[in-house]
């Protein structure tokens, strides 16, 4: 057996046992699992057994995620064979796609049928399968009902008529008393969140998605730099000046303290804004993002996870069933159920029982299936770089420090240069 380069003591640092990485039996596998569902992992993994006789080995990840990226690159480079699965962003399928095993052939076509097709098919890269979504996130629109039943608005389709709609519950909220009263908050601050935020709003708007599948930089046309634009023109009219600095949690704080029309976030926030503290308790409706021109789809930033099996496990027909239960349909349904995971699998949007604990489901199935994807899957390890890139630029536009037209037109340069580098 190719031993870690890690070592069995690191190995147990991290929680894998010594039984584990020194096992050789056919039907003993090892995985990772994100911290914040290791026991819906387990669960997984002791129903599973029971239905295989198989046993699992479930590794708790660092409680930062992008903490693992590092120990997965020691892991693949060494060829280890101590971990056989993977959890896995869909940002981080492009950077170790060259070290997961194909899986199109391993999982039953009926099951990656079952799977939103947008959601699978970023996990479908250079003619393979990498990886089987375990549950889904995108961009969604949060919106206070009952302020727009009060001014008879109802909820908007495209960005034009969010933005008038906002501007003017805002004026009339202000005049009422209410001076804290913003119409929209969103995610403008220099991160990965603006990176979201802003490719939303240009594939919505018919401007791509920054790099195209076939490796072609789309980020310099008029519809990108439309899209920014109007983005740039919310900033100190029905966005604050802050949103330039606020992140996922900074935005959601204010429309929990009952001071936003709309707001843009993933779907955590349905459960957070219906939680003891928050203002706006039975006062929320949840949609798909508005679009920038007719024709065009609601553009959701796709954040789905993913299970992938490494190149290099010793039992990889035994790792890919695994992987197929633990995305599958039955695991799926615990997951929301359990613990309001939104699926990857449409039927279970559908679902009565899963409908009943995630109402607001059968409202957002379409924001699923017209997501837009990063370009991490043609990038692969310049991901981060490409994505800083834009972030940064697309920052600068909306802060009023760079004109939208040649800054686009000065990234695509830089971003051709960078992804040659993946």
């Amino acid at each position: 057996m190719t031993k870690s380069i890690l070592g069995l003591t690191a190995l147990a640092a991290i929680g894998i046992s010594m039984s584990a990485a020194d096992s050789a039996r056919a039907e003993s596998i090892s995985a990772f699992c994100a911290p914040t569902e290791y026991e819906l992992c387990m669960t997984a993994a002791t129903a599973w057994e029971e239905k295989t006789g198989n046993t699992v080995t479930i590794n708790k990840m660092p409680a930062l995620l992008d903490d693992a990226i590092p120990l997965y690159q020691q892991l693949l480079a060494a060829k280890s064979t101590d971990v056989d699965i993977l959890f896995l962003d869909v940002i981080w399928l492009g950077m170790f796609k060259n070290n997961l095993l194909d899986l199109s052939t391993l999982i039953p076509q009926e099951d990656q049928d079952a799977q939103f097709e947008s959601t699978l098919g970023a996990a479908k890269l250079d003619g393979k399968l990498v990886a089987m979504p375990s549950y889904m996130d995108v961009g969604l629109m949060y919106y206070r009902k009952d302020l727009l039943e009060k001014y008879g608005k109802e909820p908007p389709k495209t960005w034009a008529e969010m933005e008038a709609t906002a501007k003017e519950i805002q004026d009339a909220e202000r005049a009422d008393g209410n001076s804290d009263m913003w119409g929209y908050t969103w995610q403008a601050k220099s991160y990965e969140g603006l990176t979201c935020d802003a490719i939303e709003l240009i594939a919505s708007n018919g401007g791509g998605t920054i790099i195209a599948d076939d490796g072609t930089v789309t980020v310099d046309n008029p519809d990108a730099v439309e899209a920014l634009n109007m983005a740039k023109g919310w900033i100190g009219t029905i966005s604050p000046e802050g949103v330039l600095n606020y992140d996922e949690e900074a935005s959601r704080a204010v429309f929990e303290a009952g001071n936003s029309v709309f707001h843009r976030n993933w779907p955590y926030v349905w459960g957070t804004s219906h939680e003891e503290g928050s203002k706006i308790i039975d006062k929320v409706g949840m949609m798909p993002l508005p679009v920038g021109k007719a024709g065009e789809k609601s553009s959701g930033c796709l954040g789905p996870m993913y299970y992938g099996v490494t190149k290099y496990s010793e039992n990889p027909e035994v790792a890919a069933d695994f992987v197929d239960f633990i995305t599958g349909e039955e695991m799926q349904k615990m997951r929301a159920i359990e613990a309001a995971y939104n699926p990857s699998i449409p039927a279970l949007y559908e679902d009565e029982e899963v409908l009943e604990v995630l109402p607001f489901l059968k409202d957002t199935v379409d924001a699923f299936a017209d997501s837009a994807v990063r370009p991490s899957g043609y990038t692969g390890t310049s991901y981060n770089r490409v994505s800083q890139a834009f972030y940064r630029t697309v920052h600068d536009i909306l802060a009023g420090q760079a004109d939208a037209e040649d800054a686009l037109h000065q990234l695509a340069g830089r971003l051709e240069k960078l992804k040659e580098s993946r």
